[in-house]
């Protein structure tokens, strides 16, 4: 096959660099580390595909931008991702910048895998740079890579990096200066058509790939290593899911023993803030205001920001360290057994985060009947909005003791069923739909498993740090203006003269609550729940507030409603406390979520039927269980 000719065309700009890659080689950490908070985030035109672009200047002072391509396998792409990764590089994007030189990164842990889409690159003609990444693992493992020689088989050049360590980006940024002069704005290069891709056969590219490798690697003779021997374990049929399950149970209850203190902390400083604002101020409008309105509503969700966090730092270890695909492969047959591929097993678990994230991340699914069915079911996986819901029910009405021998607490042991209901349920949807779409055979799951390492403390914080913004960035804006919102509206109008009841039953919220309550009394719901409902679509944890300034507002002495428990434990029966608990199980989806399903799936049907068998869901869990629970005696 001959070498394709690349056409020139004169430019005047800064050069754009995009960043490619198989997914886990570490693109995005190089691309940190490149750019620092010279960066922004934005989506592809058309699509909820992230866009990540950045800015840097070499040693050599020259101006560069770099562009972060989602992952991909090859070019001839089979999910969303990587189209984007094909469209952008071949120049198809409308009003997207062609990528002026490309920097392939790969993993030297797994470069059997990773020269496959290098090759492929290298037949567009493009000027481009190998950034041999990990080799500080590849050493440890003892894989020798001949870079000098891997540079003259390639016919690029090959620069080693550690995207995770200060100082790991030099060569690369030392071997972009090096470049020729149409990467720094006298000239571009423009790519060759697709074609020459498509035009050669996999089995040529495997053998160049074998051919390469022979040349230029070499592997020691113990070719064991500690990675293999834990997945003898982890991966095991039995001993594995046993694992994963221990993993899980571990998480639920460090997340209410290990939040206990500082959970205390906070509610005790927002009530002694309440105290002073109030011996403060004289009765009136403003101080109902800022004590039950603001006080009293986003603090009784703040006090859950240690819970919250506890279960993210969790996720980010197991992430980091590289265990999360293997839960993938463990959870590939129960998946297979109700139509699904091991491979939603990332977006489910990043729905236990959010379930938007998880949504989008729902792309990296081929199949498309998987990728709909993965998207419809993975808000049933408990977010972390929901953990506060869960978290105030469980103190008030689940007995704080120990059981088996002090083993397991009993608080963790209900949070670790009800996350176990929501991973039941959406497994249970999932065959319906797989069902009334028309069941396809299950297709194996093939994914790379990272080597283990300890987790990067540094990248451990950011990711805590992040949540933690993200959760009071939300308490901030729209939990506090709900707050306000729901408490005008539980204050106007006033209580009429002889009044027997609280101010807020007379009110614009009292009375929609009690119009609600005509619906929600066969599940046990009064008026006060039923008030919290309707906020609670805007997110789930403004519930927990919107019950705060219920109640803050329904009391006639100073005491805030941070401490709910108490409260609701003496206003609740428990078939009620129950009844909520399953709603929430399946309670229907915020607008956001909805939102990002329409997106996704470029129809707002599908948002509908989300919302209509959700709510359809909460709905008949709650009568059962409500009713069940009265019959016996709760």
């Amino acid at each position: 096959m001959g070498a394709v000719e690349p056409q020139v065309q004169a430019v005047t700009r800064t050069p754009l660099i995009a960043l490619l890659g198989n997914p886990n080689c570490g693109k995005t950490a190089l691309f940190n580390r490149l750019t620092g908070a010279r960066q922004k985030v934005a989506n592809y035109a058309g699509v909820t595909i992230e866009r990540k672009e950045g800015s840097f200047t070499s040693p050599m002072g020259r101006a560069y931008k770099v562009l972060d391509l989602p992952g991909a396998y090859s070019l001839s792409a089979t999910t969303p991702d990587e189209a984007i990764t094909r469209d952008v590089v071949g120049g198809l994007r409308s009003g997207e910048q062609a990528p002026d030189a490309i920097v392939c990164v790969v993993n030297a842990t797994n470069l059997r895998l990773n020269l496959r889409l290098v090759l492929e690159v290298k037949r567009l003609g493009l000027p481009m740079v190998l950034a041999l990444n990990m080799v500080d693992v590849a050493n440890k493992r003892g894989i020798k890579i001949d870079s000098a020689r891997l540079a003259r088989e390639l016919g690029m050049p090959v620069v080693e990096t550690v995207a995770v360590q200060s100082g790991g980006e030099v060569a690369l940024l030392k071997a972009l200066d090096l470049m020729p002069d149409p990467v720094r704005g006298s000239g571009a290069v423009k790519a060759a058509p697709l074609a020459a891709i498509d035009a050669v056969p996999v089995e040529e590219t495997q053998r160049e790939v074998r051919r390469i490798l022979d040349a230029a690697v070499s592997f020691a003779n113990d070719t064991g290593n500690l990675s293999e021997k834990i997945d003898d374990v982890v991966l095991h049929p039995v001993a594995g899911p046993v694992i994963l399950a221990a993993l899980m149970f571990l998480v639920f209850q460090a997340v209410f023993s290990w939040a206990a203190l500082p959970m205390e902390m906070i509610s005790g400083g927002v009530e002694a803030i309440g105290a002073w604002v109030g011996g403060m101020m004289g009765e009136g409008v403003l101080r109902s205001l800022l004590v039950e309105g603001i006080l009293g509503g986003v603090g009784s969700v703040l006090v859950f920001l240690p819970q919250i966090l506890i279960l993210f730092f969790f996720i980010l270890v197991l992430e980091d360290c590289g265990y999360l695909p293997r839960a993938a492969f463990l959870l590939d047959r129960i998946m297979g057994g109700v139509g699904l591929s091991g491979r939603a097993f990332i977006p489910l678990l990043s729905s236990f985060a959010c379930a938007i994230p998880g949504v989008m991340a729902a792309r990296t699914i081929q199949n498309p009947r998987d990728r709909l069915v993965t998207i419809m079911i993975a808000p049933l996986m408990t977010c972390s909005a929901r953990l506060p819901v869960y978290a105030l029910i469980i103190a008030a009405f689940i007995p704080n003791r120990d059981v088996a021998d002090g083993w397991i607490n009993l608080q963790g042991l209900v949070l670790f069923i009800l996350y176990f209901a929501g991973i039941f349920s959406a497994m249970a949807v999932a065959w319906v739909i797989k069902r009334f779409m028309g069941a396809n055979s299950h297709q194996p799951l093939m994914l790379e498993l990272p080597s283990y390492h300890w987790p990067h403390l540094r990248n451990l914080a950011m990711g805590l740090w992040e949540r933690a913004k993200i959760f009071l960035v939300r308490v901030g804006t729209v939990i506090l203006a709900l707050m306000v919102l729901l408490w005008f509206l539980s204050s106007f109008p006033g209580a009429p003269e002889g009044a027997t009841h609280p101010p807020i039953y007379y009110s614009i919220a009292g009375m929609l609550g009690r119009a609600l309550a005509v619906v929600f009394e066969p599940i046990g719901f009064g008026w006060q729940i039923c008030i919290a409902l309707v906020p609670g679509m805007a997110a789930r944890e403004v519930a927990v507030g919107a019950l705060g300034t219920v109640y803050a507002l329904s009391q006639t002495g100073d005491e805030l409603a941070t401490t709910l428990a108490p409260l609701i434990s003496q206003s609740w029966s428990m078939p009620t406390a129950l009844s909520l608990l399953a709603w929430y199980v399946f309670a229907p989806q915020c607008i956001a979520t909805l939102s990002v399903v329409r997106r996704e799936t470029g129809s707002a049907r599908y948002a509908f039927i989300m919302a209509g068998y959700m709510f359809a869901l909460a709905y008949a869990a709650s009568f059962i269980t409500y009713r069940v629970a009265i019959a016996l005696g709760a």
